[in-house]
């Protein structure tokens, strides 16, 4: 069994002159990031691994949650294939993960993010909002071998507010 949690990065600021990489968490982030860390304490299954996007508002967003879940901060590391809006790239990253890892965490962008929830899960969204998270499970031994799975939570922040 594989299980994947897909994570997009909570609301971002644009109120700064920096490039798309680079812009931090608005207040409304920081806040829905850590109701969701706090909320997916009692829900997930312990993590064997954490990819993060390098764009800031997808770290801060990782590093908020992650501090909620008791995860190891040696699974955790950033993958640059990960700051990718279409999904080619996401979806190359989580069918080359090592078979040894059985439940992984991502974090990054939509569309690549609700296009991924859609292509794996059996339950469709219409948008991935930020900080929205789907964890889905597939029934088999191998990341190259995932296909349609069955989706174990989908939660978004504004039911928790």
């Amino acid at each position: 069994m594989k299980t994947l949690y897909i994570i997009r990065h909570a609301k971002s600021s644009w109120e700064f002159d920096v490039s798309d990489d680079k812009r931090p968490l608005n207040d409304r982030g920081i806040r829905d990031a850590g109701l969701i860390g706090e909320h997916l304490k009692t829900l997930v299954k312990p993590i064997d691994k954490v990819l993060c996007s390098p764009a800031k508002r997808a770290y801060s967003t990782a590093k908020i949650i992650v501090s909620h879940l008791d995860i190891p901060e040696n699974v955790f590391s950033l993958e640059p294939k990960l700051y990718d809006f279409e999904g080619t790239q996401v979806i190359d990253v989580i069918k080359n993960c090592n078979n040894d890892i059985n439940t992984l965490m991502i974090f990054g962008h939509n569309h690549a993010f609700t296009s991924i929830a859609n292509l794996y899960g059996d339950q469709h969204i219409d948008n991935l909002p930020t900080a929205g998270v789907v964890a889905i499970e597939f029934d088999v031994d191998m990341w190259q071998n995932i296909s349609v799975g069955k989706n174990l939570l989908t939660i978004f922040p504004k039911f928790l507010r």
